[in-house]
């Protein structure tokens, strides 16, 4: 692996699945794998936490994590490859990023089955992990959402991989004219390069929330959707996007296997996503083939790479039904 630093963010407290605990046992099994001496580890709350009014369940928790990995990334060297935890878990390292280089010069990569993209409002569930780049936008209460130097802007954000959204977030999709990319388009890695080189951005935050995958590929992740992206296409886009512009920061979410066996099956995947995050690029410009596999032969029916986003084909679907264990 490249220099990089590992930040471990074992949070679960974003997530609305019953089994959200299982997320502290994947990004355990991932810190594993990685260099000791590169690697901090957030401590997470046992507590569920309170949403305090705020219309966000665990609000209080999720506060208190973002506030301690903001403390440690003021600390470790760039790049950071976050691992969580929900996908809430590199909320302070997007900010951190963004806040750490001129305005507009950082597009986010937001690779996910799901936009993430609801607020308070049009959230079904109230849980934070489907609201994460809305807050990102300064769309959330205080304490969660960005401001000042840390806020993103709508145009340098590039959805990926998307295929079920809600209502809600179809809506500010569309509004926003958010550039959006089904997982047929990230087959060929030119098309996310031409999509990010369209925000204007020099450098790129990449998040990687493991549903993105096809499930056939994966089976750790709480929330499978079909017709997902192939590990190899994945990479590539990965390496592609490594190739053409810095790398602002990373993460890779949302590993929450059902046991230990189950977990080592999966890390196979994992570990060449950390490869094409960190490890030595070809001569090439990143090593990237213009050509994945493909990936069940079904787009989200996003847009070209440079336009925004038409939702029409993909699924409006309540990502995050409500949890009975709401904790809130």
């Amino acid at each position: 692996m490249s220099s990089a630093s590992f930040l471990v963010v074992p949070q679960w407290q974003g997530s609305g699945s019953s089994r959200a605990m299982r997320l502290i046992d994947g990004a355990e099994a991932i810190r594993g794998d990685l260099p000791a001496a590169a690697t901090t580890v957030v401590p997470v709350p046992a507590a569920a936490g309170e949403s305090l009014g705020t219309g966000v369940s665990r609000f209080s928790a999720l506060a208190t994590v973002r506030d301690a990995a903001a403390a440690e990334l003021m600390l470790l060297e760039a790049p950071v490859v976050t691992i969580g935890g929900d996908c809430a878990a590199d909320l302070a390292s997007v900010q951190h990023a963004v806040a750490g280089a001129p305005a507009g010069s950082v597009a986010l990569v937001w690779f996910d089955a799901h936009a993430d993209i609801n607020d308070v409002g049009s959230s079904p569930s109230s849980a934070f992990h489907g609201m994460v780049v809305r807050a990102l936008l300064g769309d959330a209460p205080d304490g969660l959402a960005s401001s000042g130097p840390s806020l993103l802007s709508t145009g340098n954000v590039v959805l990926a991989g998307t295929r079920a959204i809600d209502d809600g977030e179809s809506a500010y999709i569309e509004e926003t004219g958010i550039r959006m990319l089904g997982p047929g388009e990230l087959d060929d890695p030119a098309v996310i390069v031409a999509a990010v080189e369209a925000t204007g951005a020099t450098s790129v935050y990449v998040h990687i929330d493991l549903d993105v995958l096809d499930p056939a590929t994966i089976s750790g992740v709480g929330y499978p959707e079909p017709f997902g992206v192939q590990p190899e296409a994945l990479c590539d886009a990965v390496r592609a996007l490594r190739g053409r512009f810095g790398l602002a920061g990373a993460a890779i979410t949302e590993f929450a296997p059902e046991s230990p066996d189950a977990a080592g099956h999966d890390m196979a995947v994992i570990l060449r996503i950390l490869g094409a995050l960190t490890g030595r690029l070809e001569a090439n410009g990143g090593g990237a083939s213009t050509g994945g596999s493909s990936a069940g032969g079904s787009s989200a029916g996003g847009s070209s790479a440079g336009g925004s986003s038409t939702t029409g084909s993909a699924r409006h679907l309540s990502t995050d039904p409500r949890p009975a264990d709401d904790g809130s």
